[in-house]
């Protein structure tokens, strides 16, 4: 059975917000989110293509666990306080995916 992932891409518009966004991130954020999400994995990476881009990959064992986060109320209460920190700075999009054979 494929992996499946919840993946959440942020563009940090100002150089100035990414070394605050980083630590908030690594430190509260990704930690609260992975453990909201019920998954089994989280890891981040910053895109070498577009720095200004963060990735945010979620891992669960199949896609009906990764399809149902964004109905969550965690899902729900976690936009609420990164829209609080974060306000208009940083904009997001959020994608579903699963492993190809």
């Amino acid at each position: 059975m494929p992996k499946a992932f919840f993946m959440v891409r942020a563009v940090i518009a100002d150089p100035a917000d990414r070394p605050r966004f980083d630590h908030w991130y690594r430190t509260e954020h990704l930690p609260e989110a992975r453990a909201a999400f019920g998954a089994k994995a989280a890891w981040r990476c910053w895109s070498r293509t577009d720095p200004r881009e963060h990735l945010a990959f979620y891992e669960f064992d199949n896609a009906a666990a990764a399809e149902a986060v964004p109905a969550l109320p965690a899902l729900k209460d976690l936009i609420a306080e990164f829209d609080r920190v974060w306000g208009d700075r940083v904009t997001r999009s959020r994608e579903i995916l699963v492993t190809a054979d």
